[in-house]
C-alpha cells in the first residue's frame, strides 16, 4: 500500500515538474522587465487606491516570505507608504496570479479563484487595518 502510494506521488511530481518550471520562468520575466523605480511612481496616491496598487502588484510578482522582508525594507527606505507596503507584501506571499494555472490543475478552478479573490481582498483589508492600528500615515 505504502509502496503504490508513493510511486503515485512521484509520477504526480514528475507531471507537474513541467507546469513548475513555467511558473519560474514567469516569474524571472516579471522582475526582469519591471524596474524597481516603477513601484516608487506607483505608490503615491490614498491609502485605500495604494493598498489596491500594493496588492495587484504583488499578486502579479509574488514571491517567498523572506524576500519580501527585504523588499519592504527597500520600498520604505525609498519612500513608499506603508500601506502600499503591507498590502504588497501581504498579496505577494498569498496571492499568484501566475500560479494560477496550476493550482487550479491540481487543486480545482473554482478553489483556486475564490481562494485567490479572497486572499488579495484581504491584503488589502490587511494593509488598512495594520496601518490605522500602528497609526502610520500613508
Amino acid at each position: 500500500m505504502l509502496q503504490r502510494s508513493m510511486k503515485k506521488a512521484v509520477r504526480s511530481m514528475i507531471s507537474a515538474l513541467p507546469l513548475i518550471a513555467g511558473v519560474f520562468l514567469l516569474f524571472g520575466l516579471f522582475k526582469a522587465f519591471i524596474p524597481p523605480s516603477w513601484y516608487v511612481n506607483a505608490f503615491e496616491y490614498s491609502e485605500v487606491f495604494n493598498s489596491v496598487i500594493g496588492s495587484l502588484v504583488g499578486s502579479i510578482l509574488a514571491g517567498n516570505p523572506i524576500t519580501s522582508y527585504i523588499i519592504g525594507g527597500e520600498l520604505i527606505d525609498q519612500g513608499v507608504s506603508l500601506v502600499a507596503i503591507t498590502a504588497f507584501l501581504v498579496a505577494w506571499v498569498s496571492v499568484g496570479v501566475v500560479t494560477l494555472p496550476v493550482e487550479a490543475t491540481y487543486l480545482g478552478r473554482r478553489y483556486a479563484i475564490v481562494r485567490n479573490t479572497l486572499c488579495f481582498l484581504f491584503s488589502i483589508g490587511v494593509a488598512l487595518a495594520t496601518v490605522a492600528i500602528i497609526g502610520v500615515g500613508a
